[in-house]
């Protein structure tokens, strides 16, 4: 076992593991319901909600339960799609390796 190499290795993974995680954290995920007269939440690679745009549709006073439920739904999308990305890009780099937490 050539231990030099394997150092190597590890400090390749190590620099593209932060790579994709800066590049994860910088992009922004959509996440929709109801169509374009829904409502749109934008989160980045961090989950933290970047945007929420409410169509000028659901504005009537008695559509606010429709309309938190909608909200919370395109959330869940966007950061469900942050997960899958996520584990995508992440699981090519850690393949074969038995990491904890990865």
């Amino acid at each position: 076992m050539d231990i030099q190499k394997l150092l190597e290795q590890a400090k390749k993974m190590q620099q593209d593991l932060g790579t994709i995680e800066e590049e994860l954290s910088m992009t922004v995920y959509k996440g929709e319901s109801g169509g374009k007269d829904g409502v749109i939440v934008k989160v980045n690679g961090k989950n933290e909600a970047q945007e929420v745009i409410i169509s000028e549709q659901l504005m009537n006073p008695d559509d606010r339960e429709m309309l938190q439920d909608m909200i919370l739904i395109a959330f869940n999308e966007a950061v469900s799609r942050v997960a899958e990305d996520r584990e995508s890009r992440l699981g090519g780099i850690t393949q074969g390796l038995n990491l904890p937490g990865m």
